[in-house]
């Protein structure tokens, strides 16, 4: 009896131990299950927190590529920017008629200062034009001051060179023909039909005070007047001869910070159409200065073959002129053919064939290689342009005129047109 006991009592220790040992060894499994899935929920967790800190969502995609911080990046010394304002009713209203005052300034200041804005124009773009020489003197192993120098006094001794040709002639040949105009008139008074106009109107009366030379002060302003004349056309000069300076010395500079305007995610884009046009613009003047000074070399040639007076001041005139587009040979060749026709008959009729089949070979030889080739615009285009630009800004504007229609036209087609084929 306590034999059977005992062998129960044994066989349920056995039963006890055994159940205890699986019961144990299920623990340690489930925890290890645990502990992994713990582990997994912990990577995904990392995860997400590595694609958005805030949302948790993956835009691992849709992250730009880091780029390095360039010049204008901010240096941090000011503190962090703030979060921006919330939008009001009276936030947006008050930023509208901010807008518009602001607006209504930048138009005032425009025009009080489109003398001074002129000035600047046109020194841009003879830093524009003058900028490849700089490059050119520089590829040669001038440093850019030094070759900044070289071209601002070649610039300075064409300038004073054609002042010293225009200056005397036009001096000596005004005052000749104030002393000689009585004589004029007393010439055609043997006329009957022109001695009774005279007698009739009172020309004679009219034309010697005319030719007085308290009357011609009086019309210039007097002393005063010519002088601030004068000395405005200096300031004026000396004024555009410091600000092309300044531009050719900070070219690359001016530059580059206008490139950085530009988002960065279209700077390259921005930089490589700029450099175009800039080259476009820079090639313009280049071809424009050297088909002026060759009119101008064609011209002193022939006024010193048929014997015209002031031959090299006649050769600045028509150079200066052809700088006008469309119209400024025309004028030139005006001036030219007036003074043979004043000199001879025969020499007058020379001039005139000369320059038509001078500007025959200059529009249809010349011009073409030159221009076109770099800088490609419509005629009808260059005539509309040329003929606004004159409107809006006298001479400067017919000598701008073209290489903005072809910077417009570089836009128009690489970035408008595109654009509108895209939508």
């Amino acid at each position: 009896m306590s034999q059977e006991g005992s062998a129960a009592r044994d066989d349920e220790a056995a039963d006890g131990n055994t159940s205890g040992s699986s019961t144990g060894a299920a623990k340690p499994a489930n925890d290890t299950t645990r502990t992994a899935n713990e582990t997994t929920s912990t990577a995904s967790d990392t995860t997400r927190t590595a694609g958005h800190p805030r949302t948790g969502t993956d835009t691992s995609s849709e992250r730009p590529t880091e780029v390095e911080p360039g010049e204008f990046e901010p240096s941090g010394r000011f503190g962090v920017p703030g979060r921006p304002l919330r939008r009001s009713a009276f936030l947006v209203g008050f930023t509208g008629a901010l807008g518009v005052l602001l607006a209504y300034a930048l138009f005032l200041g425009i025009r009080n200062a489109a003398g001074i804005l002129v000035l600047v124009v046109i020194a841009l773009f003879l830093a524009v034009g003058l900028h490849p020489a700089v490059v050119r003197l520089r590829k040669w192993g001038l440093p850019r001051g030094l070759a900044v120098a070289v071209v601002t006094l070649t610039l300075l001794l064409l300038i004073v060179a054609g002042l010293l040709a225009l200056v005397p002639p036009v001096v000596t040949q005004s005052g000749q023909f104030v002393q000689q105009l009585p004589g004029y008139v007393e010439e055609l008074r043997r006329n009957p039909t022109v001695n009774d106009l005279v007698i009739r109107y009172d020309v004679m009366e009219r034309v010697q005070a005319a030719a007085n030379a308290d009357t011609i002060g009086r019309a210039l302003g007097g002393v005063l007047g010519g002088a601030q004349l004068i000395f405005g056309t200096i300031f004026r000069l000396l004024t555009v001869l410091v600000l092309t300076i300044y531009f050719l010395a900070y070219f690359d500079k001016m530059r580059e910070l206008g490139y950085a305007m530009a988002p960065r995610s279209r700077r390259e884009r921005v930089r490589l159409i700029g450099d175009e046009i800039l080259t476009r613009v820079g090639a313009y003047m280049v071809g424009a200065l050297a088909i002026a000074v060759l009119a101008g070399v064609s011209t002193f040639v022939f006024a010193l073959a048929v014997g015209l007076p002031y031959p090299f001041a006649l050769a600045v005139v028509v150079a200066v002129t052809d700088l006008i587009p469309q119209i400024g040979a025309t004028l030139g060749a005006v001036v030219v053919t007036l003074v043979g026709l004043a000199t001879d008959l025969p020499v007058g009729i020379a001039c005139l064939v000369f320059f038509v089949l001078y500007q025959q070979v200059e529009n249809y030889l010349i011009y073409p290689k030159i221009m076109r080739r770099a800088v490609a615009v419509n005629e009808v285009a260059a005539l509309l342009a040329a003929l606004l630009g004159v409107a809006l800004l006298g001479v400067v504007g017919a000598l701008i005129a073209i290489p903005t229609v072809a910077a417009l036209q570089l836009i128009l087609r690489e970035v408008v047109l595109p654009r509108q084929d895209a939508r």
